[in-house]
């Protein structure tokens, strides 16, 4: 590989799956198949193809994010009740500084 500093999906050099990650310009055992991700070492002889840099889709107005404070995360109350579950131990390992300078 040329280019040192390839980072990130490639289509695999070696042809062998859809993408291979490159790091450092260098063709990883990290593999994909459609959206399966696996492990395959990369075969010990020199790469049959040019690797191409894969585009990631990313959603661009956050549409694929949820809110901690979104409808899908339940009332406050549920959300109360959720914690409650902790009881009185929740935040006990928490060590508070003295705040009484008399004592």
């Amino acid at each position: 590989m040329d280019d040192a500093h390839e980072e990130g999906w490639y289509t695999d050099p070696f042809a062998r799956h859809d993408a291979r990650w490159m790091s450092a310009g260098t063709p990883t055992k990290l593999v994909r198949d459609g959206d399966v991700e696996s492990y395959e070492d990369p075969p010990d002889e020199d790469p049959s193809v040019t690797p191409s840099p894969i585009a990631e889709e990313q959603a661009s107005d956050g549409g694929d994010l949820l809110r901690a404070d979104g409808a899908e995360s339940g009332t406050l109350h549920d959300r109360l009740q959720d914690a409650a579950q902790f009881g009185s131990t929740w935040g006990s390992h928490v060590a508070l500084p003295n705040m009484h300078e008399d004592e």
